[in-house]
This record gives structure tokens, C-alpha cells and sequence, in this order.
């Protein structure tokens, strides 16, 4: 079977060598002869998983003391109302970056439990830039801000400097590029994109959060219960640790975070600097905001369309169509996605030029 170049904007592409593992964990599950998605959670079978997998986070990512790690379920969509939970305090009242359509929906979320200040956009140019040169307001609870924004192909090159906590949505370029936890307070995850497959997600929280005046927050929705019960307060989703836990067993085994975000830079600057060399493209996102998990550009010359698009297909492509909200093409290139794949998109683009 021709191999399939997967550009797929999640859920994510995954090592091979991943999928095969899990593949026969579902069969029979660490030598039980019981299948992976029939265990109980309960089991040290499945206890040992989940010790790794949040063992691999810390080390991966350098998880200074101070700070817990758990994985719950809902994906960033819950995450939006449950680090607004988890954030607001005696001010009542958060600030948000918003660059996209992920961060609004935050925005929308966090009006939920307090005032929300939207302190810069850019949504007035479709999203097509970062934002800069705003002030961030000192009597709120928190800062949030979307690291990374896949159906714009935008991306935060530094962490906001600001003196109120720091909350950031960071599931589509997690362990994409080294990140210093210590400046944030509450980081949460999908998992989908770098991590695993849909199903878990991520949280890295300072434990000093715990500690501050807070408002009542659900059980389920605070995040100190999962933490305290160490991921099992209710049953986990069990296939997406377990993959996730592989797959960052798989990024160390590389040499871990700085390795990979090598080896991400190099394919975007390769699928850039064809984008900015050939006449017939041209990116959507300004120069110094690109993302490397999210390349978004458009034909300069849409009579070419029915061209470009036999010649994707033809090459065992798969995913490149753009969001509707932008238009064009999207090349999610998730820390899975080889070199080798992003060099034959760079040559059917070649191509379409030469036709």
C-alpha cells in the first residue's frame, strides 16, 4: 500500500511504531490476555501506565517542583470552562488574548463564571497575526492565551510577559518546542495533536492555585480533585493515556522536546520557503507569527485549483484542505509527520508551477 502523507489538523498523526504497540495492547494487554479497552483502570496494570505517563510529562517538559500533573477528559472545549474555574478569584474578573477561534470560544466560556476583559485581537484581520503592544490590566484574576491557533495558522513566538497568573490553552503545539512551565499556572491540553489520540487531556497546574480564594467549583470541574486522586477520580479514558503514554515514551527515545523541535523547524522552513519562492502561493498568516504546527496558504492564481488538487491526491496526500473560516490549504505538520512527507508536498507544488 502507497504510504499516505497525512496532514490531517488532528486528530494527530502518530509514529507508526506507536500505533503498532497499541495495536496489539488491544489484543492482549502487558501479557494479561485480556484486551487493553476491557482492563479495569483500577488494575496495577493500568496504574502503572498512568504513573509513567505523568512521570514522561514532567521529565519531557521540565516540570519544575511546585507543580502536579493529571489528565481528565473534554478536551480544551471543557478546558475553556474549567481553568476559568479553577482561575478566578477575589477580582472576579480575566483578561484574554483572543486569536482565533479557539480562544474565542474561551472568551465565551469564561463569561461564565466572572467579568472578562478582552485585552488584544486580532480578529478584525481574520485572525491573520498576533497580536502586540497591549497592556494587560493588573486587577484580574488571570491571563489566558491560545499558544497556538490551527485553523489560522498563527503562533505565540514568546510567552506574554505579564505580572497576574498565566493560563494558556496549548493543545495543538505541546511538546512541539521546549516552553518554560514555571512562567504559567495552568496549562491545559487536548491531547490529539502531539500527545495521543482524542480522549484525554492535559493539565499542568501550580500548586499554589489550590491554595488562593476561589470560588465553588463542581467536583468534576476541579481540577485539585483529579490531581489529589491522581487521574482516577473517575474512570480515565484509558486507550488515550495508554497511546499517549507510548508516544511520549517514543519522543524521548529521539531525544525528547529540543530534538523534535529541531526537526519541526526544519519542515516548516522548508514548506515556508517554498511557499515565499513559488508565484503560484502565498502564505495567509503574517511572516513573523507562522505557525510550524499549522501552515496555512492559498493559490495566487485559483484557475489552478483542479490542478493542484489532482496533484496532491495523486501523490497519496491527505488532509490539506484549508478550514472554511480561512480557505485555501492547511499542512498541519504535528510532531509524527516526517521530513520526507512535507518534501513531496514542497514537490508537487514544484510541480504545479512547471505544468
Amino acid at each position: 500500500m502507497a504510504k499516505v502523507h497525512n496532514y490531517s489538523a488532528g486528530p494527530c498523526i502518530l509514529p507508526q511504531e506507536v500505533i503498532k504497540e497499541a495495536a496489539d495492547a488491544v489484543l492482549n494487554f502487558d501479557g494479561l490476555d485480556l484486551s487493553l479497552l476491557e482492563i479495569s483502570h483500577r488494575s496495577s496494570n493500568f496504574v502503572s501506565v498512568v504513573e509513567e505517563a505523568t512521570f514522561l510529562v514532567k521529565e519531557l517538559l521540565e516540570v519544575p517542583e511546585g507543580y502536579s500533573v493529571c489528565f481528565m477528559q473534554g478536551g480544551a472545549s471543557l478546558g475553556f470552562l474549567i481553568s476559568a474555574f479553577n482561575m478566578i478569584g477575589d477580582h472576579k474578573k480575566s483578561a484574554y488574548i483572543n486569536t482565533g477561534t479557539w480562544s474565542d470560544k474561551a472568551i465565551k466560556e469564561a463569561h461564565f463564571v466572572g467579568d472578562v476583559e478582552v485585552v488584544a485581537s486580532s480578529k478584525e484581520s481574520n485572525f491573520n497575526h498576533i497580536p502586540k503592544g497591549f497592556d494587560i490590566p493588573t486587577d484580574v484574576d488571570y491571563l489566558h492565551y491560545t499558544s497556538n491557533n490551527t485553523i489560522f495558522g498563527t503562533q505565540f513566538k514568546e510567552i506574554p510577559s505579564t505580572s497576574v497568573p498565566l493560563v494558556c490553552d496549548m493543545s495543538s503545539d505541546i511538546f512541539s518546542k521546549k516552553v518554560d512551565i514555571s512562567k504559567f499556572d495552568l496549562i491545559y491540553a487536548g491531547a490529539q495533536k502531539n500527545m495521543g489520540p482524542a480522549g484525554a487531556t492535559l493539565y499542568i497546574v501550580k500548586d499554589e492555585v489550590f491554595k488562593r480564594n476561589r470560588i465553588k467549583i463542581p467536583t468534576m470541574l476541579n481540577i485539585e480533585t483529579h490531581v489529589k486522586k491522581e487521574s482516577m477520580f473517575n474512570t480515565p479514558p484509558v486507550f488515550s493515556i495508554y497511546v499517549s503514554m507510548l508516544n511520549l515514551r517514543h519522543l524521548k527515545s529521539i531525544g525528547g522536546v529540543e530534538a523534535q523541535q529541531k526537526i519541526n523547524e526544519e519542515k516548516a522552513s522548508l514548506l515556508y520557503a517554498e511557499i515565499d519562492r513559488n508565484p503560484l502561493f502565498k502564505g495567509v498568516a503574517a511572516t513573523e507569527d507562522r505557525s510550524t504546527m499549522n501552515v496555512t496558504f492559498v493559490l495566487t492564481d485559483e484557475s489552478k485549483q483542479a490542478k493542484f488538487d489532482e496533484l496532491w491526491k495523486a501523490a497519496n496526500i491527505s488532509g490539506i484542505k484549508g478550514h472554511r473560516s480561512v480557505g485555501g490549504y492547511r499542512a498541519s505538520m504535528y510532531n509524527a509527520l516526517p521530513v520526507s512527507s512535507v518534501q513531496v508536498l514542497v514537490d508537487v507544488m514544484k510541480a504545479l508551477e512547471s505544468a
